[in-house]
């Protein structure tokens, strides 16, 4: 074991998607490491591979022409047991080994003994190997203040832009099939009308779909990560994983719906069947399509496990512009104006439902369908 002299201070940064498995979009549980260097959870691959897709990698498609033997990567399971641990200790209300008292924030700091080497697994912190306790108590104390005041600046700006756009806002033209729509230089209006509108539904949370980790409030329009696993009656309806559908199904015209993303770190909002396997994930079928943020500065659209990576900006209202008269999908941001993210054709001989997936280790976390001003 490395001594805490044995060398200059590393940096070392980590975020908790390094311990989840893409599969499940959970905690790595008996990791599995490919020959292509990518892991995943055991379960999680047999039940791919027995799916159709032989012993290739969900993420690089790298194959074998033979069955592949799983071995533990026990590296990875040390630290997810770490940081399932880290998590336990947290929510009792007992954070370990923190030197002063802190902002009660859900963080799971890990210490790894293997070199000496601090880890944190939760909002990404640089941390050293030789720094003392309480000086490192300090730093990130000061990290967080840090974080806290940025986050209150971002807020800030985001609430006037909000009443600016409230007060004063162009009415945009209707929208067209290949583009986001331009705003209209002919009028105002006291507050944005989407220029779907006319095609909004208001769709509500399936309860018989709902994973026993996700609650629904009372009008059925916001779904929430649960601190505890909910007491759902059993069904073959029920998914396994964060994930939902919303009671409506789609089989003809066009339809626009609107959800509201900022209070979830990690999400994947779009469409599904209501035959889509309740152990798979969305966008990872052959009936599902999503748009994906990963919490790591990322955006992608995932459609029969295939990701195309779009851009680094976090959209905090997802539009839905579902075209079965045309065979179109599209993701739009509705921030302050209509901004096309993505358009795919989409054919499907089944109806379809709004489908929504939420990172399960951050309780909390909430995704809303909004109402539309029409």
């Amino acid at each position: 074991m490395a001594g805490p002299d044995s060398g200059p201070a590393i940096p070392v940064w980590l975020a908790e998607d390094d311990l989840g498995c893409i599969i499940c979009q959970e905690l790595l549980a008996w990791p599995a490491t490919l020959p292509c260097g990518h892991s995943f959870c055991r379960k999680c691959l047999m039940g791919l591979w027995s799916s159709g897709r032989r012993w290739s990698c969900p993420t690089c498609r790298e194959g074998a022409a033979q069955p592949l033997e799983l071995r533990k990567n026990t590296m990875l399971q040390d630290l997810a047991d770490k940081y399932s641990r880290a998590v336990r200790e947290l929510e009792a209300g007992s954070p370990a080994r923190d030197p002063a008292p802190r902002p009660p924030r859900r963080t799971a700091q890990l210490r790894a003994l293997s070199g000496g080497v601090d880890l944190s697994l939760a909002s990404p912190k640089l941390v050293t190997s030789d720094t003392p306790d309480g000086k490192m108590g300090d730093i990130l104390r000061d990290l967080e203040e840090i974080q806290e005041k940025l986050r209150e600046n971002f807020t800030w700006k985001e609430a006037l832009e909000e009443q600016m756009q409230d007060s004063l806002v162009e009415l945009p033209e209707a929208p067209s099939s290949s583009s986001c729509p331009l705003p209209v230089q002919s009028h105002l209006a006291p507050k944005r009308t989407s220029s779907f509108a006319q095609w909004a539904i208001s769709p509500t949370f399936d309860l018989g779909s709902l994973s026993c980790s996700l609650e629904v409030s009372e009008d059925h329009r916001t779904v929430t990560v649960s601190h505890y696993p909910q007491p759902y009656p059993w069904s073959h309806e029920r998914f396994a994983s964060c994930q939902a559908l919303c009671s409506q199904a789609l089989s003809s015209g066009r339809q626009y719906w609107e959800v509201d993303t900022q209070h979830c770190s990690h999400w994947a909002v779009g469409v599904a069947s209501q035959g889509m396997r309740r152990d798979q994930i969305l966008g990872r079928t052959r009936d599902s399509w999503c748009v994906e943020w990963k919490g790591t500065s990322q955006l992608s659209v995932w459609h029969m496990a295939k990701e195309t990576v779009l851009c680094s900006d976090r959209p905090n209202v997802v539009g839905i512009w579902l075209d079965l008269e045309e065979g179109k999908l599209a993701f739009y941001s509705m921030a302050n104006q209509e901004k096309l993210l993505y358009e795919c054709p989409i054919s499907a001989s089944f109806p379809l439902h709004p489908a929504f997936w939420l990172y399960g280790l951050n309780p909390g976390n909430s995704l809303s369908i909004r109402e539309i001003n029409i």
